[in-house]
């Protein structure tokens, strides 16, 4: 397996915040940005190289809240699986449901909205998402394990679709792919030894965050990407660096009887190979573990003062 980037995740130096540049690169302001994914908080727009984001309003997070939760219930009278996949690809339709909810909330008062458990959900997100962009920003800027990012004088740039453009001072380093559509691409091809390849790939790059004294509790294989034989984090939602929630994420993984390559949405992808989703499982278990993931994260920021004495090492 070629080590060329892990070598240079492992050894980049950090930055405390992104690249500041003269000007926008002109190919964003040259031609029309096209949408290329979506989240619960933010929609992607990209150029050939970068891309930048429109983040929700308050309102648009809350409606898609509700939509899942609505799906979540649908789920249980459709046919296994059509709820989540409309969930992990949004389409049209899903946007149109998420426009009606919003109408409906500007009728309903707000009251009803947040005494339905949505409120603390919608907490919880912003709390999150607040903390792991100031994580990723102080701990990973600069380094391999994410995108490069710039930023400029604020300039006004065109998108397909609504709103048709956005005034933005930020870009991003361009992914080909995230990296659970190109294991799928892989294995559809039968190129199952590059699927492997990848997969270690993705478990030296959360070793690589460890030692920068972060985890993600949210690290499925669609919140990371693929930039030339890297993998990076995408999505900085799920980073912590606070050792009782790694611990509680690692509890819950061990005592779960799902194996994790079904965890992490891979039971298709090598429904084929259970030869590989053996060993990715082996590997998994053997490097995503309390003292493998304490060992790591102990030398950069937590410091066995911080440690209550039964996580702390034994030497």
């Amino acid at each position: 397996m070629n080590g060329v980037g892990f070598s240079y995740i492992a050894s980049a130096a950090r930055s405390s915040g992104p690249e500041v540049v003269r000007e926008a690169p002109a190919e964003l302001t040259q031609t029309r940005l096209r949408r290329i994914g979506e989240g619960i908080g933010r929609v992607v727009y990209a150029s050939e190289n970068w891309v930048v984001k429109r983040e929700r309003s308050s309102r648009e997070v809350i409606a898609l809240i509700v939509l899942w939760r609505i799906l979540r219930w649908v789920s249980r009278l459709m046919p296994q699986g059509m709820a989540s996949r409309l969930m992990s690809r949004p389409s049209s339709k899903i946007r149109l449901l998420r426009v009606v909810i919003e109408a409906i909330m500007l009728v309903i008062p707000r009251t009803i909205w947040f005494s339905t458990h949505i409120l603390p959900v919608w907490r919880m997100y912003h709390r999150r998402e607040r903390r792991g962009s100031r994580l990723a920003e102080s701990h990973l800027a600069g380094s391999g394990l994410v995108p490069r990012s710039i930023t400029f004088s604020p300039v006004r740039v065109r998108v397909v679709g609504w709103p048709g453009w956005l005034v933005v001072s930020e870009a991003e380093e361009r992914a080909e792919a995230t990296l659970l559509d190109r294991l799928s691409e892989l294995a559809q091809a039968g190129f199952f030894s590059e699927v492997e390849e990848w997969l270690d790939r993705y478990l030296q790059t959360r070793r690589a965050g460890w030692s920068s004294g972060l985890f993600s509790v949210d690290a499925h294989l669609k919140n990371f990407g693929v930039i030339d034989d890297r993998v990076v984090l995408l999505d900085s939602g799920g980073l912590t660096d606070r050792w009782s929630e790694v611990a509680s994420r690692l509890e819950r993984d061990a005592q779960s009887s799902e194996p994790p390559h079904k965890r992490l949405g891979l039971s298709q992808l090598l429904k084929s190979r259970p030869d590989i989703a053996a060993r990715f499982n082996a590997r998994w278990k053997a490097t995503v573990s309390a003292p493998v993931v304490r060992k790591h994260m102990l030398s950069e920021s937590f410091g066995s003062a911080s440690m209550p004495e039964s996580v702390q090492p034994q030497l």
